[in-house]
């Protein structure tokens, strides 16, 4: 494929920084108005809108340059260097605010696809030369950011071809991120169901019918402080658990793509490589409750895996307890945020919770069951789209994959 190289500045349209610190202060965000961006929302391909500060639209007025629309990128020039991101056209937000570490390019889009360009500076060539003019004094940064990218060469092609790529590899993270927002609703409902049984007590009686609003008998427990159902009880979350040692660690220069079993860890796909070492390997009779000794962050895992960070703790149910799925979401629920690094795993075991009846437990494990199964199957098949997507990126955008 033919490239010809032009200058980044021939290509951009627009290009800023973001406001300057004392412009942009914590005491001017909002519960909600127009989102300010920081670097979690541009450590993938595209911008994603989870955010917890807003500012008025009359503040965001006065950011005219630092405001990103659809089809902008935004790139980190301070701190996490190497984040580049694209504002998707089915955005959630018309409109937002980048940061002081940031800045925005707006493209000429009748030479440049913005969602190729982005891409090409997620392979290790368009890297290179985005940090080609880092800064190595002090916090990691980008020399005269804004100056130094216009002198950037780009490598262009067609844009025929461009749009070709791009709508590719866009396709593929569009399922990845589809297979994303079944498994959060999956959890979502499972989440209901536990609330509806465990924490309301309206798990189907006998007759079918909703246990405490149909009149099923409540008994006052000391220690809970509150009602809870006719033989149920009391006890503490130590009582359900066993605990796996964490000796047996893969360590992380011996992580990689292919291999037989998933490392796990405390991030938020929670598999960050694979091993062939069966030394490592932990293989479950039920699911694995991973709990962050370090992000508490609680996930579920109920498949073969060998152990990967440090600071997580593998927790696995008693089955004369509790079953595994119940246990998940029982310690889910428990809120951890008052409590330090150094107690809040002594914190979790010393927590009270109440204990259900077997039949009604084991009831609950089998109806979320297809739920966390389908959750699984979807975290293995974006495993193995981010492969094919990452295979593919290089190669399209040098040519040795072609478009048709």
């Amino acid at each position: 494929m033919n490239r010809t190289y032009e200058k980044m500045d021939d290509l951009i349209t627009e290009i800023s920084m973001g406001p300057f610190g004392s412009d942009i202060k914590v005491e001017y965000f909002v519960d909600e108005g127009v989102p300010v961006l920081n670097g979690s929302n541009i450590s993938g391909f595209k911008v994603t809108d989870d955010f917890h500060n807003y500012v008025t639209e009359e503040r965001a007025s006065g950011y005219r340059k630092a405001i990103a629309v659809r089809g902008d990128i935004v790139i980190t020039h301070r701190g996490t260097l190497g984040q580049i991101a694209y504002v998707p056209d089915d955005s959630q937000y018309e409109k937002y605010v980048i940061s002081q570490s940031q800045f925005k390019v707006r493209l000429n889009t009748e030479k440049v696809n913005p969602v190729y360009f982005t891409y090409y500076f997620h392979t290790n060539e368009g890297q290179q030369r985005l940090l080609s003019f880092k800064s190595h004094v002090g916090v990691p940064a980008l020399a005269q950011a804004t100056t130094n990218f216009r002198l950037l060469d780009f490598p262009l092609i067609p844009k025929p071809k461009q749009d070709a790529i791009a709508s590719i590899l866009e396709t593929l993270d569009e399922k990845i991120e589809l297979n994303n927002q079944i498994n959060a609703e999956l959890e979502a409902v499972a989440k209901t169901l536990y609330d509806y049984w465990f924490v309301q007590f309206d798990f189907s009686d006998a007759n079918g019918k909703p246990y405490k609003s149909s009149g099923g008998k409540m008994v006052y427990n000391e220690v809970l402080k509150r009602d809870i159902p006719e033989g149920w009880n009391n006890g503490i979350i130590q009582e359900l658990i066993d605990k796996v040692p964490s000796s047996n660690r893969v360590p992380a220069k011996e992580f990689k793509d292919t291999g037989e079993y998933p490392i796990i860890d405390q991030s938020q796909d929670f598999i960050c490589g694979y091993t062939d070492d069966k030394s490592t390997v932990i293989k479950p009779e039920t699911a694995h409750v991973i709990f962050g000794d370090h992000t508490r962050v609680v996930k579920l895992v109920n498949f073969n895996y060998a152990r990967g960070a440090d600071g997580t703790q593998v927790l696995i149910a008693k089955s004369d307890k509790v079953p595994s799925y119940l246990l998940y979401q029982i310690v889910s629920d428990i809120d951890l945020s008052n409590y330090g690094y150094a107690r809040h795993y002594k914190f979790l075991k010393d927590t009270k919770c109440v204990i259900p009846n077997r039949l009604v437990a084991q009831r609950f494990q089998e109806k979320v069951k297809p739920f966390h199964e389908k959750i699984k199957d979807n975290i293995f098949q974006n495993q193995q789209l981010e492969n094919l997507r990452d295979w593919l990126l290089p190669m399209l955008m040098n040519g040795q994959v072609t478009v048709k």
